[in-house]
């Protein structure tokens, strides 16, 4: 059995699309804020337990903003894919109901948990060793 794909606006595609890369531009920058924070409590401690867990959180930031690239990219190949469409069909696209992005949507879904769920816990580490 077949299942039907949902179809979806040009229009709606790009505004989700500006809608995650602005969210990603955002959580870039706050992941360099932790990264500085992180850069910061090295000099005031020295404590190898404390030590350990911060390089633990400088590679999941490094790691983080290597996804937030890569989730970047994948929009922006995306969106492209929705400009050539747009300039094929310069006189009537506003008729068309394109395939929608789930996988995109998907997976934007999953980053923001794994992320809230690091900022959740870095947020406890940072209480515990303030």
């Amino acid at each position: 059995m077949m299942t039907q794909t949902k179809k979806v606006h040009l229009s709606d595609l790009h505004f989700e699309h500006k809608i995650w890369l602005n969210e990603l531009k955002f959580v870039s920058d706050e992941l360099s804020f932790f990264e500085k924070y992180l850069e910061d409590l090295v000099t005031r401690h020295n404590d190898k337990e404390m030590l350990v867990q911060l390089e633990h959180y400088q590679n999941q930031f490094i790691r983080e903003k290597e996804i937030v690239d890569i989730m970047n990219h994948d929009i922006r190949k995306h969106e492209h894919k929705l400009v050539e469409f747009a300039q094929k069909h310069t006189n009537s696209f506003d008729n068309y109901d394109l395939e929608d992005h789930d996988e995109l949507r998907d997976s934007m879904v999953r980053f923001r948990k794994i992320f809230n769920e690091l900022k959740v816990n870095f947020f406890r580490f940072m209480h515990d060793w303030k």
